[in-house]
């Protein structure tokens, strides 16, 4: 964990909206398309094993939320994104990925198109995905590229963004 600058009232990266509702919204809409209008099937049964994936999907999406953002608890520094970031976390599954609760959203939005039997959700994960990098991630980059300087720019060399 590093730290430069004291955080300020307007000490935010600006991203376009709250991450959970981002992801929320574009499953809404998968699910709603193939429920209401293009009635698509996905290719295969939900049998068992299936839902198993989907469960283990949405129970490790979780658990890597909750590890990533206990991390920026026990660091001090804001889990929203429209607020201060006071730490740069660098341990546990920030070696890994830069965005790891992003991540966690992620399976979990897999795990739930998955049990909700929905392609079109699934298909929609690609274009949430754009949205969260141009909305939110490369904001978040920039703004803490400024708030941590050097330190951020080295660990973002060292880390990628994803996976």
């Amino acid at each position: 964990m590093s730290q430069t600058r004291p955080p300020s009232d307007r000490d935010h990266p600006g991203v376009i909206a709250p991450p959970p509702l981002i992801y929320f919204g574009f499953l809404l809409a998968g699910w709603a398309l193939d429920a209401r209008l293009l009635h698509l099937q996905m290719p295969f049964e939900l049998t068992l094993p299936v839902k198993i994936v989907a469960v283990a999907l949405i129970v490790a999406g979780l658990g890597l939320e909750m590890w990533a953002g206990g991390l920026f608890k026990r660091a001090g520094t804001n889990v929203v994104p429209w607020s201060p970031s006071t730490a740069l976390v660098e341990a546990g599954p920030y070696r890994f990925s830069r965005n790891p609760m992003y991540v966690g959203f992620t399976l979990v939005y897999l795990g739930l198109a998955l049990g909700l039997e929905s392609p079109s959700a699934v298909i929609l994960l690609l274009p949430c995905l754009a949205v969260m990098t141009w909305g939110v991630i490369l904001r978040e980059e920039r703004y803490l590229a400024d708030r941590f300087g050097q330190s951020y720019l080295d660990y973002k060399d060292r880390v990628r963004r994803w996976l």
